[in-house]
């Protein structure tokens, strides 16, 4: 029986192009994963303090034992809080660096592998010293309120430099509002009472999210008045700060949500000299009630909480109105302004790290350049603070702005 051989089969041509194709992902994809991880590896030093004074920092675990916690996950908790105070300071020889994330506060990063398509934290260089004597001399106190989610080492960058000014800025984070606070070493997560899942857009969600807004502002601004408070205290308590607290002048100032806490706190509090709004839809008594103290509000490009824009939505048209409302019924000096190019986070640190192309993509983020959006927000938020805590006459309040991101809105 005669041997019968096959022929080789030949590749389609299809196939070895695909082929190629494909090996040309693989090294592409792999070539761009090596970048992200060379880019995230790659130290970044925050924008040095522009004011005078050397920056210290100190981390504070206080409680409230006056309040019971709605938002904690068990019923008859203290309302507990981390503040990081920042604080003009007179760092002697051995002074040590404050790191930019310690400890359990590492676990802010956006994923759940540290550094992955962004840069580490341990990689970021603030400009404080930890623990370190402060500054001779009073100082007015800043209480800072972060956005949603976010907590007070976020808005480090916008921290040290009002404390290098001359200011104590206490840095309050929100527990169980916050996606993490640390408190006495224990990382703590967020609630879903603390930190609720966005609604839709009908009437009946809108009018469910004024409501919960207007409650969680409540405590928001208790949380920053008893914090204004405490830090008085320690001004009797603690060698770190006696006599160095101005403790009949406070200024609130907050981000997104933490903007429309520190209105509502500066409304309640005798104290308040002024409060300052960055990019916060405002809720609470004082929309309607107003503000008989000066007030600053500074909106991204596209931000309506200034009350002038061009909404594009229903929410946008309600942020609109809701801060009509507020100017209208409002007595002192307002300064309104918009910083074009800049989004959302951009009043935040996130505008200084590295961040991967995909992970950017989903945040608030603007073409604007992370420490130029950082630069003309401090410049305003002191200029704002000189002029309502120390009554200093300040130009840029007054003048045409001298940074064309920078358009003044009508009152």
């Amino acid at each position: 029986m005669d041997e019968v051989t096959s022929a080789p089969r030949k590749k389609h041509p299809w196939l070895r192009r695909a082929s190629r194709v494909l090996l040309a992902l693989v090294v592409l994809i792999g070539g761009y994963v090596g970048y992200v991880a060379f880019r995230a590896a790659q130290p970044v030093t925050l924008p040095a303090p522009a004011g005078p004074y050397a920056v210290g920092r100190t981390i504070l675990d206080l409680t409230d034992g006056t309040r019971t916690d709605p938002l904690a996950p068990r019923p008859g908790m203290p309302r507990e809080l981390s503040v990081w105070l920042w604080y003009p300071a007179s760092p002697g020889p051995g002074a040590q660096p404050a790191p930019y994330t310690p400890g359990a506060w590492a676990g802010l990063h956006l994923g759940s592998l540290p550094g992955l398509g962004e840069t580490g934290f341990g990689n970021v260089h603030d400009h404080a010293f930890a623990d370190v004597p402060a500054a001779p001399g009073r100082f007015p106190v800043a209480v800072l309120e972060p956005g949603m989610g976010f907590a007070a080492p976020q808005y480090t960058a916008l921290a040290e430099n009002l404390a290098s000014h001359g200011y104590l800025v206490a840095g309050v984070t929100p527990t169980y509002s916050a996606n993490l606070t640390v408190l006495n070493g224990r990382a703590v997560a967020a609630t879903e009472a603390g930190n609720p899942p966005e609604s839709g857009a009908d009437d009946l969600h809108a009018a469910q999210a004024q409501t919960t807004g207007d409650r969680l502002v409540g405590i928001w601004a208790a949380d920053a008045s008893f914090t204004a408070a405490r830090i008085s205290a320690l001004d009797r308590e603690t060698g770190l700060f006696a006599g160095h607290v101005d403790a009949a002048t406070t200024v609130y100032l907050g981000h997104s949500f933490g903007g429309a806490a520190a209105l509502e706190a500066c409304r309640s509090d005798a104290h308040c000299a002024g409060a300052a709004d960055l990019d916060g839809t405002q809720y609470g008594t004082v929309v309607h009630s107003g503000l008989a103290k000066p007030m600053l509000l500074i909106g991204s490009e596209q931000s309506c909480v200034t009350g002038t824009c061009q909404p594009a939505s229903p929410g946008d048209r309600s942020d609109r109105d809701t801060a009509r409302a507020l100017l209208t019924a409002s007595t002192a000096p307002t300064w309104c302004y918009r910083i074009n190019g800049a989004e959302h986070f951009d009043f935040s640190d996130y505008g200084l790290y590295y961040l991967a192309a995909p992970i950017r993509s989903q945040l608030a983020l603007g073409p604007i350049d992370g420490t130029d959006a950082l630069t003309i927000t401090t410049a305003y938020l002191t200029a704002f603070l000189d002029h309502v805590s120390r009554g200093l006459p300040e130009p840029l309040l007054t003048g045409p702005p001298p940074y064309p991101q920078v358009e003044p809105q009508p009152r």
